[in-house]
């Protein structure tokens, strides 16, 4: 199986922020975590809040652990609160429930997941996009 390169995650956040400053998205960060769920790359812009950093690791963790996007996700959360409020407690609150985090096709090896994190969830994830599609890589 592949492995996410740390030429791949720093590409994928060089070409997001861009993107980002394309459709004039607010300063974010971006983390791209492995497929074991450990920080490959993580930037914070300039002017992005001192919670951004932490809320992108946990949107990204929690869709590499349960290897679906973190849309998909805050769905299944809906569905069942109880399994999703224990995962976070088991996770040391380290999983985040919310969209942009971990997109990736179905039935695809995921290799890691960036998760950009400001106020926008879609334009950011289309960020997210134009990084992983820069950086040679499938999504979903």
């Amino acid at each position: 199986m592949p492995k996410l390169t740390l030429e791949q995650a720093n590409k994928i956040i060089e070409v997001a922020f861009a993107k980002a400053r394309e459709m004039k998205v607010k300063p974010l960060a971006i983390a791209v975590l492995d497929e074991a769920g450990h920080v490959k790359s993580l930037q914070r812009e300039d002017n992005a809040s001192m919670l951004r950093n932490d809320v992108a690791i946990g949107k990204a963790w929690a869709a590499v652990g349960m290897g679906v996007a973190s849309r998909t996700l805050l769905e299944r959360a809906k569905g069942n609160p109880q399994f999703f409020g224990a995962l976070s407690a088991t996770a040391r609150a380290s999983s985040f429930r919310r969209p942009g985090g971990g997109d990736q096709g179905q039935g695809r090896h995921v290799i890691g997941a960036p998760a950009p994190r400001a106020a926008r969830a879609r334009r950011t994830r289309r960020s997210a996009w134009a990084g992983i599609t820069a950086a040679g890589l499938a999504f979903g």
